[in-house]
């Protein structure tokens, strides 16, 4: 791996950083992440509101230093608040946009597939990575970008870096805390996955978390009260549950061509949050064993949804390129069979790796896909645009962002 130690031992800015906690319990896995049923939660999984307040520690007073607590990383001592910052991707990156640190991204593991649509509705928002470094590579995450980065703070879950780069190991994430810059997160994208057994957090307790990194309470708190007033005001509206549609979730990375799929339940991590927030009927929760299953179209036609739901479709495909998948499942024999094809409730979907901001307008347009007659008629993107079919305030949401509230 590109990167040797020993080029940087001599230079170091962590004179003032103390790394408390191990890396990880029991060791770095590397490969691929397994099927789960999202049953299980780990011993010591945080709950309730005030969870996240309870991880920042101040130290005496006249010292400007403190630490946030957050497993696996465990205690991280800061001597002051980090100006520049890279996330691995849109979980904990939409999380530094939402505490108005968006001047201050230096670098993504990944750039790309963010529903950068949603954020052209944010009055006074523009999110660009133009300038932004992308770690990941080729020839997997080069440990030299950390270094040329230089970022104050690194927020990812270093064992899940190791599942995309079994490369990297312990030895990797303490020199890079030491010689750079700390490394504090946790992978919140479902739970119960078997290659980690420490605390797993929602998304609002590790958005509280990071609030406290970058110390800004008053905006997470200002975040979370609109985010409670949406879910409030959508479950108060919702339409009793045998008048709620049976939704089919999808992935719009299947092969629509050859008719494979990946069909999934709705589990309980922050990936699907929205959809329990909306307290979606998931059609497929009780015939899929695990995380996932592939299915054909016949699979498909024996459940057969009223409304199919395609995971990343807001995220990894255009609205052009969604329409073409869309219609080779409707030119398919089976496919144009399935009620959901019939009575054309194909949806885009949200991205599993969401934050704060993404999940307001992914919570939105499900509460819209499945209960039109509650929430109005979801057009696509293009929604986003009335402001009267709004379930959320944008402008407050965005004068927080701005730091104007």
């Amino acid at each position: 791996m590109a990167g040797d130690s020993s080029d940087h031992e001599a230079p170091t800015r962590r004179d003032y950083l103390k790394y408390g906690g191990a890396v990880v319990g029991g060791g770095l896995l590397a490969g691929c992440t397994g099927s789960s049923d999202g049953s299980s939660t780990p011993e010591g999984t945080p709950t309730g509101t005030g969870a996240a307040n309870e991880t920042k520690t101040e130290t005496a007073t006249g010292d400007t230093s403190y630490s946030v607590t957050m497993a696996p990383m465990g205690e991280v001592e800061f001597e002051s608040v980090p100006e520049e910052w890279m996330a691995y991707f849109s979980t904990y990156g939409d999380i530094g946009v939402a505490l108005g640190q968006l001047d201050g991204l230096r670098g993504l593991i990944f750039t790309e597939n963010w529903p950068l649509a949603f954020f052209e509705h944010l009055p006074d928002v523009e999110v660009s990575f133009e300038d932004v470094a992308q770690l990941m590579g080729d020839g997997g995450i080069d440990k030299e970008s950390f270094y040329e980065l230089d970022a104050d703070v690194h927020l990812m879950d270093p064992n899940f870096i190791s599942l995309l780069d079994d490369n990297w190991g312990e030895d990797d994430y303490e020199e890079i805390a030491t010689n750079v810059g700390p490394v504090i997160g946790n992978s919140i994208r479902r739970r119960g996955e078997d290659w980690h057994d420490y605390s797993y957090y929602s998304l609002y307790e590790a958005f509280g978390r990071i609030a406290d990194v970058f110390d800004e309470r008053e905006r997470y708190e200002a975040l979370k009260a609109v985010h409670d007033g949406l879910i409030s005001d959508v479950r108060s509206n919702l339409p009793d549950e045998e008048d709620r549609p049976t939704v089919g979730l999808l992935s719009i990375n299947s092969d629509f061509e050859n008719g494979s799929f990946y069909a999934y339940p709705v589990n309980d991590g922050n990936g699907h949050k929205q959809y329990r927030d909306v307290e979606m009927r998931g059609a497929f929760d009780d015939a899929i064993e695990g995380g996932y299953a592939r299915w054909d179209y016949e699979q498909i036609l024996d459940v057969d949804p009223d409304a199919l739901l395609f995971q990343y479709g807001f995220s990894h495909v255009s609205t052009e390129e969604f329409e073409r998948r869309m219609d080779a499942m409707r030119s398919d024999p089976v496919g144009q069979q399935l009620t959901a094809v019939r009575n054309d409730r194909l949806y885009r979907g949200g991205t599993s790796y969401q934050g704060p901001l993404i999940n307001l307008f992914q919570t939105e347009a499900a509460a819209k896909q499945f209960y039109p007659d509650a929430f109005g008629e979801w057009n696509g993107i293009e929604t986003l645009s009335n402001p009267d079919d709004r379930l959320f305030d944008y402008q407050r949401v965005s004068d927080i962002v701005t730091g104007d509230f």
